[in-house]
């Protein structure tokens, strides 16, 4: 049944505006824009009424077939300004890949109620270690040789994909817990999201899913992702230019602030009712 155009309008009005703040915050912190994007659509497709059991892979899926697009842009915007590093992003490619896809597998099995709960309550850590972390702290001088990469790198596709994230959620503290400058940080984890996004994606294409919304394919929405889309492709370069011309500390503070408040609402979801 397709909604009323009353109900449908500011839905589609919302999936505008949020995803051209996922853009901003896709340029300005390296994050892909997953953080903005799975609770925006999870909102919409429950207010339309959608309550598949499965509904949550929805959004995982299309938020980072959305995250291929703006991580592409927001990397190539930063890559014009000399501070993606590239060295890291090679050698960690492998890892990440693998983590992705058998994050696809494990996602697929779970349930949206504890999807949720992992999203709010790893968001949380990591928003908490931003916000009151020290940014001396550090496990290293270096990013971490090969034993240590073929553990955390795995893990980070991992993870990333069961949030429906790119990257920077977790490339940015880790990065900077191991010495990378966090503009540096926050413009190679941009290339994090396109190698988290692409092979889940081909997987999530895969998965079937019960009760979706019209004209998803896999457990990809196609509407929710053009939308989502549209919006990013502009300001992504503009997030990026702004991430330039802030301090470290105000960029970290930012990144903080604004995955604690994901945090906080995604895990009022998950236990509230």
């Amino acid at each position: 049944m397709i909604p009323d155009i009353a109900t449908l309008a500011p839905l589609v009005g919302l999936l505008l505006l949020s995803g051209a703040f996922a853009g901003l915050l896709a340029g300005m912190l390296g994050v892909g824009g997953g953080i903005v994007h799975v609770p925006a659509f999870f909102f919409v497709f429950s207010t339309l009424g959608y309550e598949s059991p499965k509904l949550m892979q929805v959004c995982l899926a299309t938020s980072l077939a959305a995250i291929v697009i703006t991580s592409l842009r927001s990397v190539a915007a930063h890559n014009k300004r000399g501070a993606v590093d590239w060295g890291i992003l090679k050698t960690w490619a492998p890892g990440i890949v693998i983590g992705a896809i058998v994050g696809v597998f494990v996602a697929a099995q779970v349930r949206t109620e504890a999807l949720e709960a992992l999203f709010g309550i790893v968001a949380m850590l990591v928003g908490l270690y931003l916000a009151f972390g020290r940014p001396d702290w550090r496990l290293g001088q270096q990013m971490p040789g090969l034993a240590g990469r073929s553990v955390l790198s795995p893990l980070v596709g991992l993870l990333s994909v069961l949030m429906g994230i790119g990257g920077g959620t977790f490339g940015v503290p880790l990065m900077t817990l191991f010495g990378v400058a966090i503009h540096n940080a926050v413009a190679t984890a941009a290339g994090f999201g396109a190698l988290i996004a692409v092979p889940s994606v081909i997987g999530f294409l895969l998965v079937d899913v019960a009760d979706a919304p019209p004209l998803t394919f896999g457990a990809v929405n196609l509407p929710a992702f053009v939308v989502a889309v549209s919006m990013t492709l502009v300001t992504a370069p503009i997030g990026a230019k702004i991430a330039h011309k802030l301090d470290g500390m105000t960029l970290r503070r930012s990144f903080a602030v604004f995955i604690l408040i994901v945090a906080v609402n995604m895990l009022f979801t998950a236990f509230g009712s």
